[in-house]
């Protein structure tokens, strides 16, 4: 258990108010394994220090890959290179911080379905073509796995269409794709898509799931992908799934982390306790 993250931090906070159980609540975020993102230039020296920190401990790194040019298409998440020439730097920044240690990236969550919404993009380059350049330099690195992200169930419903874009994106180098990377479908639709995204790879490609959030399904109602109340915790991260070609069940997004400004959250990725208390409280396990 990391002792700096923003749950580790808040349990010892409410452990010092005397709000024993709120802190409990929490340790059921802060006590389990997730992903760090690396959202700006020059991700190299954080790479290599969280990869380090994890070999020593006989772990591996679980890290995403989040800088695609006009990120998330401009929306609470915009940033990321300011074109393709900075995309690539930050790759290979990226891919010298891993070495040979072991480490599992999730490329780019949203970019191959939103390439497929026509977001516009600020620079010419083809971002499926970035994220093949990406796939390629990753993998060079010995014991790094990748996988390409593919969105969620309610998003693209063509899949031959996202299995030729994956493809395009580089997926057949990779070691799979990830799906429900932020989002809330339960893990038995996306183990259906996932399989079905899979034949239409030709059969043999393997994926892993974000269970972090996914513990009530999603939100009916409006903005269902933006701080959705009601919502729970799901399945802890595990790489035994049971499933042949399901590598594995990771929490990818940071439970408690706001997906944006939406329904009195703070920006992108910023801690929000009481959505943090509220998906643990209403989780099943």
């Amino acid at each position: 258990m990391d002792p700096n993250t923003p749950a580790a931090l808040q349990a010892a906070e409410y452990r010092r108010l005397g709000r024993t159980e709120d802190a409990a609540l929490i340790d059921r975020i802060a006590t389990r394994p997730q992903a760090t993102w690396l959202t700006g230039a020059n991700p190299g020296p954080t790479v290599r220090a969280l990869t380090t920190e994890a070999a020593l401990t006989g772990r591996t790194a679980l890290l995403v890959a989040y800088y695609i040019p006009h990120r998330d298409c401009g929306s609470f998440s915009a940033g990321g290179a300011d074109d393709a020439q900075d995309y690539r730097a930050y790759i290979d920044s990226f891919a010298e911080g891993l070495g040979d240690r072991a480490a599992l990236v999730v490329l780019e969550p949203d970019a191959v379905p939103q390439a497929l919404a026509d977001c516009p993009q600020t620079d010419t380059a083809d971002p499926l073509a970035l994220l093949a350049h990406a796939v390629e330099r990753l993998t060079q690195q010995p014991r790094t796995r990748v996988y390409v992200d593919a969105g969620n169930p309610g998003w693209i419903t063509d899949v031959p269409w996202l299995a030729r874009a994956l493809r395009r994106a580089g997926v057949d180098g990779a070691d799979g794709f990830a799906l429900n990377v932020s989002n809330f479908q339960t893990t038995e639709t996306v183990l259906s898509y996932g399989g079905r995204v899979a034949d239409a790879l030709g059969g043999s490609a393997h994926f892993v799931v974000d269970t972090s959030r996914n513990g009530n399904g999603p939100h009916m109602g409006v903005d269902a992908w933006c701080n959705p109340p009601g919502r729970a915790l799901g399945s802890p991260p595990t790489t035994d799934t049971g499933i042949p070609g399901v590598d594995a069940y990771l929490w990818i997004k940071r439970p408690g982390e706001s997906d944006g400004t939406c329904r009195g959250g703070p920006p992108a990725g910023h801690w929000w306790p009481q959505y943090a208390l509220d998906l643990a409280r209403a989780a099943h396990d």
